[in-house]
């Protein structure tokens, strides 16, 4: 088990640096993003699957097919900017859309799409029990927003400051976010098993404890920390590429100036995502209990299923942004 999991972690680690190395190296100007979109396409359809799966293991009506469809949608609207550069043309600075707006529109799409599948499939069983079509469609749109619009802004956030940055800060912020959240889980577990005595939820997940779920935060806020100050100053050190970076100087005022400090930032972002990824893993916890399954799947040997890898993260991936987007790390 403890061979299977290593190697599983590994083969992902050598994955997730060969892919953020391509897409530091490799840039396509306007396109950033655009080689570790297979990747978060892969995670979305994934967990968008086991928890389609798990759904109907608990008795809970779902159309899977529709719910991972529509939470590809969703997950995939971000990347329509730098899918647009590489159609050869700049994404218009004018469009009414924006960059957040595709995703807004994508989950109205994905409502509507749900709703038109239930509508073609309904009724062919021949024996269609009261309530069962909204039950499925609410799944399917559960799912779509559930998997889809945190992943749309996992891809949102590697596009963060671009133009200004020359894509350099939002794969910093990437990376931040992916190690401080990962972080607070395993400092959650050693802190538990160390120094654990309060249950957290006991009813939800017997392991979890208050200590250690202070021990993930404090754990996470250094690495927060050590992020700000050394990756941040690194990567944006770099000589800047002269075609999209602009030439002017940023004065940073109130929040934002407060924000910037790697000491500040850290004592945000570091609390903000090691509780929101807890709640990420709870929220697993509560449908593998409410459905009597161990694992969201067996994709990952060792790990267990994708959802295993991403429910953390899941939970982060929004008030991640709202950080790096506020301030924190201003480039």
């Amino acid at each position: 088990m403890l061979r299977d999991r290593l190697r599983t972690s590994a083969i992902l680690i050598v994955i997730v640096l060969g892919l953020l190395s391509l897409d530091y190296s490799i840039r396509i100007p306007g396109a950033d993003g655009v080689w570790l979109l297979p990747l978060l396409l892969f995670f979305a359809i994934g967990t968008a699957w086991e928890i389609a799966v798990m759904l109907a293991a608990g008795g809970q009506p779902v159309r899977r097919t529709v719910a991972v469809v529509a939470a590809t949608l969703v997950a995939s609207s971000a990347a329509v900017p730098f899918l647009w550069v590489l159609s050869a043309d700049d994404y218009p600075k004018n469009c009414p859309v924006g960059r957040l707006g595709w995703i807004v529109l994508a989950a109205a799409a994905a409502v509507f799409l749900s709703l038109i599948a239930e509508m073609r499939e309904y009724g062919k069983s021949g024996n269609e029990t009261p309530g069962n079509a909204i039950r499925r469609t609410s799944a399917a749109i559960f799912v779509s927003m559930y998997v889809g619009v945190p992943m749309a802004m996992l891809i949102a956030l590697r596009g963060l400051h671009a133009e200004t940055t020359a894509g350099r800060f939002g794969l910093a912020a990437l990376v931040t976010t992916i190690l401080v959240t990962k972080v607070a889980d395993a400092g959650a577990y050693f802190s538990g098993r160390a120094l654990g005595r309060h249950k957290l939820i006991p009813r939800l997940s017997p392991g979890k404890t208050i200590e250690g779920a202070i021990g993930g935060i404090l754990a996470s806020t250094v690495v927060a920390y050590l992020a700000l100050a050394f990756l941040f100053p690194a990567l944006l050190a770099r000589p800047a590429d002269t075609t999209t970076v602009m030439n002017e100087t940023a004065v940073k005022t109130g929040l934002s100036a407060l924000l910037a400090s790697s000491w500040v930032g850290a004592i945000v972002l570091g609390p903000a995502l090691a509780i929101s990824g807890m709640v990420g893993d709870l929220a697993e916890s509560l449908f593998k209990r409410d459905s009597g399954v161990k694992d969201s799947g067996n994709l990952l040997p060792g790990l267990g299923g994708v959802w295993d890898v991403t429910d953390s993260l899941l939970a982060a991936s929004v008030p991640a942004f709202f950080c790096f987007a506020t301030g924190v790390g201003g480039p």
